[in-house]
């Protein structure tokens, strides 16, 4: 058998991006649209999944095919655990966390040094798809949900969804840990699972 040739070094193409966002399969794409309501931005990859194997956060590219730039890096998909950060946020999550930060040497070093590991994770991604955003690279440069001040926060989903992609992160296990029921109890994500699933059946007995 002879040997593979040497992959050339050129960036990756708009054609190689379609190929690797396939690398996440039909159905999962299916189950985090339902979750969504909507057609998921492009992903990378499901980075958690809820104690039932579905899709609970995601990894989005930095931007779009259009260069249209996406602000978040890990993004929560699963409903009950949406809605369990949302409640608080709506309880003023979001400004008390802001003033354990920056009361809290420990926490703060967290969020400056996720911060980090977001600029260049998204940098990276977008090397590896070949992406060009239309604002030059200027959100490359934020961090978590496209703030560029680590003392400052803004969304609380993000910085959970990051803990949950990254489980050292203190700040974001620190939002979880006071959301409190992160997931349901009756699977309720298996019904878009079961009618790609269905789909998928047709289709195949459809094929000639």
């Amino acid at each position: 058998m002879s040997a593979r040739p040497a992959m050339s070094a050129r960036p990756a193409t708009r054609v190689d991006a379609t190929r690797r966002r396939r690398l996440v399969a039909a159905g999962d794409l299916a189950v985090v649209a339902g979750q969504l309501g909507r057609r998921p931005h492009p992903m990378s990859r499901v980075v958690r999944r809820c104690p039932f194997g579905y899709p609970a956060v995601v990894e989005t590219l930095p931007a779009d095919d259009a260069g249209r730039p996406f602000p978040t890096l890990f993004y929560a998909t699963c409903p009950t655990l949406a809605a369990a950060v949302g409640a608080l946020e709506s309880a003023g999550g979001v400004r008390r966390f802001e003033r354990r930060t920056r009361a809290d040497e420990e926490l703060a070093r967290s969020v400056a040094a996720a911060t980090r590991q977001v600029r260049r994770r998204r940098r990276d991604l977008a090397a590896a798809y070949g992406l060009a955003a239309v604002d030059d690279g200027a959100s490359l440069r934020a961090g978590i949900a496209g703030v560029a001040d680590p003392h400052r926060l803004k969304c609380l989903h993000a910085h959970a969804a990051h803990a949950l992609a990254h489980p050292g992160y203190l700040l974001g296990m620190s939002v979880l840990a006071e959301a409190g029921q992160l997931w349901c109890d009756d699977r309720r994500c298996a019904v878009w699972a079961d009618e790609a699933s269905a789909r998928r059946h047709t289709s195949g007995r459809q094929a000639p």
